[in-house]
């Protein structure tokens, strides 16, 4: 894993002005909440905070069978039974994980109006306006590498492995019929040459090593030509879900063993449910001393979130593929931090946490 900055890119603003920060109040007293657009203004600055989502990640595995030229021929030649002749494709889930991440809050939206009885601030704010830090480098996160399939091989030409005979032959019946007697004889040389009676013996490990491979291949391409061919591709979704409150469990995705992933209302595919808990681990508070409604008028300060704490679960039927607990900004409340804090005497640093929104660190400074 490798640390990246939320949302890639941050929008780093310092705001000049000697005299500026912090008469704080939340956007949705003013306006609705959906018109204010994160960022520096002439009067200040507008922020989010996070709302906790969940990313799930999902592998998926098709596998692919293309019937062979001579499948017809199979248990005739080869004896292999119950050879399909029709190609088809199925799919699998592989694996699951969730991953917290932080998206920007819309019901969290708040305004900063400059205060000539404080000190200038450095604001941090992600490139979707999440408030990041505050006369400070905001921290790292890590975010989960993107799947990247194996590299495949092209596959040989089995024409490159017949004979001259097998070319010529006039029918496909033909051809099959000599393309078996070659495989044989390329087993019978094989188990020559490991019992040491081939004619023409390799001198060194390494020689016999090369001739092995190249019989084994051999055999296997020829072989697919009656057995057929089966390929892997694995391919990630991610989808991502962000519950305002406890989830029940519902339909996360559906999987279709012969279309792949489908709708959660197509019936055609099996269904995968999530379900998210608040474990409860912060306790309510009064709305009026959280700065709700009653509250007569906003109070100079930075709002951050106190997480609580959230128990995510991913089913299939019964069976738990995987479960999660994580800290999350929707099952806390939002405090103030005062406005005190940014004053002239003393110059504070604010570290906030880009999945829930609360405070990771904070350090304040005499200035000299």
């Amino acid at each position: 894993m490798k640390k990246i900055s939320i949302r890639q890119k941050l929008l780093a603003t310092t705001l000049l002005a000697a005299n500026c920060l912090l008469s704080i109040q939340p956007a949705a007293a003013q306006t609705a909440v959906s018109d204010y657009q994160p960022g520096i203004t002439s009067d200040g600055f507008v922020y989010f905070l996070p709302k906790t989502a969940i990313r799930v990640s999902i592998l998926v595995e098709k596998t692919t069978y293309k019937p062979g030229d001579f499948c017809k021929y199979a248990q005739r030649y080869l004896r292999l039974n119950n050879v399909a002749q029709e190609p088809w494709e199925s799919y699998r889930v592989v694996s699951v994980r969730q991953t917290p991440i932080g998206i920007p809050d819309p019901q969290k939206g708040f305004s900063v109006k400059y205060n000539v009885k404080t000190a200038a601030s450095n604001v941090v704010l992600s490139d979707d306006g999440v408030l990041l830090a505050i006369n400070a480098t905001p921290t790292p996160t890590e975010l989960p590498e993107p799947f990247e399939p194996g590299r495949k091989q092209p596959a040989p030409n089995p024409r490159q492995f017949m004979n001259e005979e097998i070319l010529a032959a006039g029918s496909t019946a033909k051809m099959a019929e000599l393309t078996a007697r070659e495989i044989y004889d390329l087993r019978e040389n094989r188990n020559l040459l490991i019992k040491g009676q081939a004619d023409f013996m390799p001198t060194d490990g390494a020689q016999m090593q090369l001739m092995l491979k190249n019989l084994e291949q051999q055999d296997r391409v020829l072989t697919q030509l009656f057995s057929g061919t089966t390929t892997c591709d694995t391919t990630e979704t991610i989808l991502t879900v962000a519950p305002d409150g406890p989830l029940p469990k519902q339909v996360l995705f559906r999987l279709s063993q012969k279309l792949g992933m489908v709708d959660a209302d197509d019936l055609s595919g099996e269904p995968y449910y999530i379900g998210t808990e608040d474990l409860n681990t912060v306790p309510p508070v009064d709305d009026e001393a959280a700065g709700g409604s009653k509250r007569k008028q906003p109070e100079s300060g930075v709002y951050v979130n106190v997480a609580g704490k959230m128990r995510s679960t991913i089913y299939r039927g019964r069976d738990i593929l995987s479960q999660i607990e994580f800290p999350c900004a929707q099952f806390g409340n939002v405090e103030l931090l005062s406005g005190e804090l940014f004053n002239k005497h003393y110059t504070t640093h604010l570290w906030l946490n880009p999945i829930t929104g609360s405070v990771e660190k904070l350090e304040a400074e005499q200035p000299k």
